[in-house]
């Protein structure tokens, strides 16, 4: 595998900024370790948007770095469900320098920016029938461009040099792509599930192509409004009971507590299922040929518990991510699972080229 520059200690540092949180990691030159890693939460009830975002982001970035061992002022960035316009698009069949073109026409009347304003992207996923026609499914990923130019300025402010922007949904899929890399992996056809903190990012994929991405609008916050629904209790009541005792070994849990959280938490579980086994039917019927063999749960929300209710619901094989699974003792607290956007971050490969402000994907 391909490493970082010759002369360099460690790679650029991959930066995932979250709904509650910042993670940042940076790996050694070789990439056979994490060189440093750190999670840095925001204040409570802190809001991820608004004018005061760019602010606290740089803020938190700054923060993460102190009297930590990162090297280097490099950073690759990531766009995620707050900056990213995804969707999948069926568009006519056309030659190849005709396609951006046609993809822009399609994609405008969609977007919820001007479509001038739009740094645009798109990735071609296969040939798919359409009644009589053959149409290209191709998988749109946009950002609205001061949207993009504030997250950069905002890195810059903390003192670090944005080398490349990803998008979260590819980050994902790079991530998996090292854990799932023999040579049948690549042949078949997986289904891979980010539970974050206020959303569901669900990638299709056969090996490391993507031929469907959607984000669902139910993560870690609606399960603790859930609970807190449920039990009478405050949001922040409802977020340490849930945290407490879902980090616990199952044998170190309160059976009593488990019980509840889990009768509190069946609603939202259930409404999850049921948008993964749409995304699943959409393939079936879109991408016909090959079955999806596996589902890999990764994310803040990414859980034993969690994966074998969606193993259940959907008939399909579910397995935990563990994106540090390559590595040389990976030093990293908590889930292991939610480090696998920050872990696609680093990476992705990065050019000499490439080496200065605002590289999209």
């Amino acid at each position: 595998m391909v490493g970082w520059p010759l002369g360099r200690r460690n790679g650029p540092i991959g930066i995932d900024v979250g709904a509650r949180s910042v993670k940042l990691m940076q790996l050694s030159a070789d990439r056979s370790r994490i060189a440093e890693a750190v999670r840095w939460d925001f204040p409570a009830g802190a809001v991820a948007e608004g004018d005061a975002w760019p602010a606290r982001v740089s803020e938190a970035v700054a923060k993460a770095r102190e009297g930590r061992a990162f090297r280097g002022r490099d950073a690759v960035l990531c766009l995620g469900v707050r900056q990213l316009f995804v969707q999948n698009l069926r568009v006519a069949k056309v030659p190849a320098a005709e396609l951006e073109q046609v993809v822009r026409e399609e994609a405008a009347g969609r977007l919820p920016f001007p479509v001038e304003e739009a740094d645009l992207r798109y990735l071609e996923a296969a040939d798919v029938r359409h009644g009589d026609m053959v149409r290209r499914e191709v998988i749109v990923m946009a950002c609205h461009r001061p949207v993009l130019d504030s997250l950069l300025g905002a890195v810059e402010q903390a003192g670090l040099r944005p080398v490349a922007v990803d998008a979260e949904p590819l980050a994902l899929l790079r991530c998996y792509a090292r854990q799932f890399r023999r040579d049948e992996d690549k042949d078949q056809r997986a289904i891979f599930v980010h539970v974050g903190a206020t959303n569901t990012a669900v990638i299709i994929a056969q090996g490391d192509d993507p031929l469907f991405i959607k984000y669902i609008d139910l993560g870690g916050q609606h399960f603790d409004e859930a609970v807190a629904r449920h039990l009478q209790m405050s949001f922040d009541e409802a977020w340490a009971l849930r945290r407490h005792n879902g980090d616990r070994r199952a044998d170190q849990q309160d059976p009593e507590v488990a019980r509840s959280v889990a009768e509190s938490l069946r609603p939202a579980i259930d409404r999850l299922a049921k948008e993964i086994s749409l995304c699943i039917r959409y393939h079936s019927v879109t991408f016909r040929g090959q079955p999806l063999v596996r589902l890999v749960l990764g994310g803040g929300e990414a859980a034993s518990g969690l994966a074998e209710q969606l193993a259940a619901s959907l008939n399909l094989k579910c397995e935990l991510g563990d994106p540090l699974r390559s590595f040389e003792n990976p030093r990293v607290t908590g889930r292991k699972s939610q480090w696998d956007v920050t872990t696609g971050l680093v990476l992705r490969e990065v050019s000499g080229a490439e080496n200065r402000r605002g590289r999209r994907p």
